[in-house]
């Protein structure tokens, strides 16, 4: 009889040191993959913002400063909220932030994960563009990531919300929907294009040539 407690002591032990093993490891690749997610996203980047030439200067003095539209969505950001049976995002994959809010006077949290090199996508354009962000998302929901992303820089002053929208397809350029893969570079591959349109009269004049062949950045 002593010796069938010992045994279940001992296997009890054994059990308690597996499952704290377990989540002092599971906590661990949390840590983990949240500092590869940071690193990733603020690695150094270059796109060397060069001194206009003479020029440049003077072709930019002649064309109005232009503006920006930026879908939220799946271009900028990635989220999800309670009750998503299949999130998109691989399971432990920890958010950049986590949003509270109230809707239909009840609390949802969302898991807001940002796209690769949308900090620095964002402070290189906004020296170029006036920049807009818009959402079919509620507003509730949509200003508060705006104000993340903004993070007191001023630079996403213009918002647009579901209420706002309506189908229009004109100059637009597209770009890949983004879920989870942080290897992604679209946001970086679309610098120089943007940088160039701003240099243009009327960006139609670019962007409507082969519109049909335009690939996905």
């Amino acid at each position: 009889m002593v010796d069938m407690l010992k045994t279940r002591q001992c296997l009890l032990g054994v059990r308690t040191f597996l499952g704290v093993t377990s989540r002092i490891w599971s906590f661990f690749l949390y840590i983990l993959r949240k500092h590869i997610r940071t690193i990733i996203q603020y690695q150094t980047v270059r796109y060397d913002i060069l001194p206009l030439s003479p020029v440049s200067r003077n072709r930019l003095n002649t064309v109005k400063r232009k503006i920006l539209v930026l879908d939220l969505d799946e271009t900028l950001i990635h989220s999800h909220h309670d009750g998503v049976l299949r999130p998109t995002v691989r399971p432990g994959t920890p958010p950049d932030f986590i949003l509270k809010v109230v809707i239909d006077k009840h609390p949802v949290r969302f898991f807001v994960h940002k796209r690769p090199h949308v900090d620095f996508f964002l402070e290189v354009v906004s020296q170029w563009y006036e920049l807009v962000v818009f959402t079919a998302s509620m507003e509730i929901y949509g200003s508060a990531v705006a104000d993340k992303l903004d993070n007191n820089k001023g630079i996403l002053k213009r918002r647009y919300y579901r209420q706002h929208c309506t189908l229009d397809s004109d100059n637009a350029i597209p770009i890949k929907s983004w879920f989870s893969d942080p290897s992604d570079t679209a946001l970086l591959n679309l610098l120089p294009m943007l940088d160039a349109l701003r240099f243009t009269a009327d960006v139609r004049s670019v962007l409507s040539r082969n519109l049909h062949q335009h690939r996905l950045w």
